[in-house]
């Protein structure tokens, strides 16, 4: 972070708030110091003000009434304020500030607590600081503290906690300091130029480890291979690269091919899931963090790493056909930059214009990796039209789970509906299940955790697992 100086109004780029840094000021007003003492005389306080126009009065007073105590006493309350915006204007403390976020990413309706750090940086103890950082309104009240003298090397560490019930992307500071004189005639405001972000991310609901069927392709108990189990036959060599085992070479294919080969290592095909959300601003109704919307985001953010956490790959899409992550939004391989990489999107998505499905429909049908494996869509209000769009769109995966929270697909207990378009939302349902679905009422009120068990026993009726 920049280190702001008595005697400029604004301090220079610092380090950031990676640790505390000094940088030399900053004139708002001009390079020839006139505009920074144009600022402190801004600076005058209700106290100074009213000193300097008493004053003011009291020599005018003095000159009409040709009283020269009068005189004396009016350039003394004058002079007083002025001589305090000097002292203040010249003085060169230089102080150095950093923020430190715990954590970075936090959870909506959790906390999180924000360090600040002041250091002293000069050769002179510093005058009390007034200490108050910027934050957005959703965060809470703006912090404000008032820190004692600071001795040459000195530190001052304080902290306050910030919370936010809606997800969201949130800038912290910049920085600000107000110096103030004994008196209390003048106050001038420094900022540090540099800020942080907040990420409030969904909250994540803990899912019951149970096993939809259709997740028979991946690691653990239903992991396939890919490669016959043995048989020369059967075997894949390709050339020696440095470092192989000599005991992976496999002779007969180098007396064949004339240079060493060696048998590839049997690689089981990770299992995948892509996450369908619905963003279309004419499926949801209602906003804030209680409505379908937000219970939808939350949701596709819980199954998201619930799924990372065994071991899938991972990706999200939208209605408007935009995945993530990986170029082309191919599936994640890193789960936990997977995991940081979809809760920062799900953080700040927001409504789209989107009409229909189409475009989703468009881009899982021009998937290039085969089979889609699991397919989890959380949907708003769906017409007929929509339904079947989405209704097509399980083709060419292994299970299909969709959990329908717009209008008409709203409850407060699985499978109970309320509402006035409770009876589309039913068509919608009866669509999708005809289709090959998996297809449950959501929204707020009713727990993820609930449905996904529900999911699980409803892909296994009718089914030998």
């Amino acid at each position: 972070m920049a280190a702001p100086t008595a005697h400029g109004p604004a301090p220079s780029d610092g380090a950031g708030t990676g640790g505390p840094a000094a940088g030399g000021p900053t004139g708002k007003g001009g390079r020839n110091g006139k505009g920074p003492l144009r600022t402190a005389l801004g600076g005058l306080t209700t106290r100074g003000r009213s000193f300097l126009a008493a004053g003011l009065a009291a020599a005018l007073c003095a000159y009409v009434l040709g009283q020269a105590e009068l005189l004396r006493v009016g350039i003394l309350l004058a002079v007083l304020p002025l001589v305090c915006v000097l002292v203040l204007h010249r003085t060169r403390h230089r102080v150095s500030g950093s923020r430190r976020l715990s954590p970075s990413r936090v959870p909506a309706r959790a906390e999180a607590r924000v360090h600040l750090r002041i250091d002293n940086v000069s050769r002179l103890r510093t005058g009390l600081l007034m200490l108050q950082d910027r934050v957005p309104y959703v965060l809470g009240p703006r912090p404000r503290f008032v820190l004692d003298r600071i001795e040459p090397g000195g530190r001052r560490e304080v902290s306050y906690r910030v919370r936010s019930d809606l997800r969201g992307r949130y800038p912290l500071g910049p920085l600000q300091l107000r110096l103030t004189d004994p008196f209390g005639m003048c106050e001038l405001t420094r900022s540090f130029s540099s800020f942080d972000t907040l990420t409030v991310v969904p909250p994540v609901e803990p899912l019951p480890p149970v096993r939809l069927a259709g997740e028979t392709s991946g690691y653990g108990e239903g992991r396939r291979r890919a490669l016959a189990l043995a048989g020369d036959d059967d075997v894949i060599p390709r050339g020696y690269r440095h470092g192989d085992d000599l005991r992976r070479v496999h002779w007969r294919s180098t007396a064949r091919y004339g240079e060493l080969m060696v048998r590839r290592e049997e690689q089981p095909q990770q299992a995948r899931c892509t996450v369908l959300l619905d963003t279309r601003a004419a499926g949801w109704v209602g906003s804030g963090p209680d409505s379908p919307f937000e219970w939808a985001v939350a949701g596709a953010a819980s199954v998201v790493m619930h799924l990372l956490e065994r071991g899938y790959s991972v990706r999200l899409l939208t209605d408007a056909g935009t995945a993530a992550p990986g170029p082309a939004g191919g599936f994640g391989a890193d789960s936990s930059d997977t995991a940081g990489l979809l809760l920062d999107l799900l953080a700040v998505v927001e409504h789209s214009n989107e009409p229909g499905l189409s475009k989703a429909y468009d881009a899982l049908r021009g998937s290039h990796t085969g089979t889609e494996g699991l397919l989890v869509a959380f949907l708003g209000g769906l017409d007929e039209e929509q339904a079947v769009t989405v209704g097509r769109m399980c083709r060419r995966s292994q299970r299909a789970v969709a959990f329908v929270a717009g209008p008409g697909g709203t409850a407060t207990g699985a499978g109970a509906g309320s509402g006035s378009g409770s009876g589309s939302g039913e068509a919608a349902l009866g669509v999708l299940r005809e289709a090959g679905w998996t297809a449950l009422r959501g929204g707020p009120g009713t727990g993820l955790a609930q449905l996904w068990q529900e999911a699980d026993n409803s892909t296994l009726k009718g089914l030998d697992r």
